[in-house]
């Protein structure tokens, strides 16, 4: 009995940790919460300001400002392949919840709407998505995730797609 314990904790614990380290590897994170809507927000999470987005960080327009592009194309396996493109941006995810630094910081994957998580890199495997019509969108966010606008206009990128 002891002995079945002892491996079940065992596979827990490495069973958990590799599916951490393949989500890592991918750059995906699950937030766990809504991030699109400060309404959702209670008062302990805005005191802490380390996930403090309901205000846009502006960048001026120009020649080095970001701009995004995204691809998403049906995986010949299964499920489809999102390949997010941005100029003048670096993915940082080692900053993440940090202070801002100009040209850097991550994105944010949305299903209709719905966030679906961060994105720390430039590929990212979708399993499912519902039937029907459906947007998937991308906008890039500053390392304290707020939002990054250039000229007041969100640096997002979106596609529509039809899965049967």
């Amino acid at each position: 009995m002891t002995r079945s314990l002892a491996l079940f904790v065992i596979g827990l614990v490495f069973g958990g940790g590799a599916g951490f380290v393949i989500a890592a590897a991918n750059g995906v994170t699950f937030d766990g919460h809504d991030h699109s809507d400060p309404s959702l927000h209670g008062a302990s999470h805005t005191e802490t300001m380390a996930h403090d987005h309901s205000t846009a960080l502006n960048l001026p327009a120009g020649a080095d400002a970001p701009t995004l592009d995204i691809a998403l194309t049906q995986d010949p396996m299964s499920g489809w392949n999102l390949h997010v493109m941005p100029k003048n941006f670096t993915f940082a995810p080692q900053n993440a919840s940090t202070a801002d630094l100009a040209g850097e910081g991550h994105a944010h994957v949305y299903i209709n709407g719905e966030k679906l998580a961060r994105l720390y890199g430039s590929w990212m495997h979708l399993d499912q998505l519902p039937k029907g019509e459906v947007e998937v969108s991308v906008s890039l966010n500053s390392n304290s995730h707020s939002p990054l606008s250039v000229d007041n206009v969100p640096v997002r990128a979106a596609v529509t797609v039809q899965v049967d």
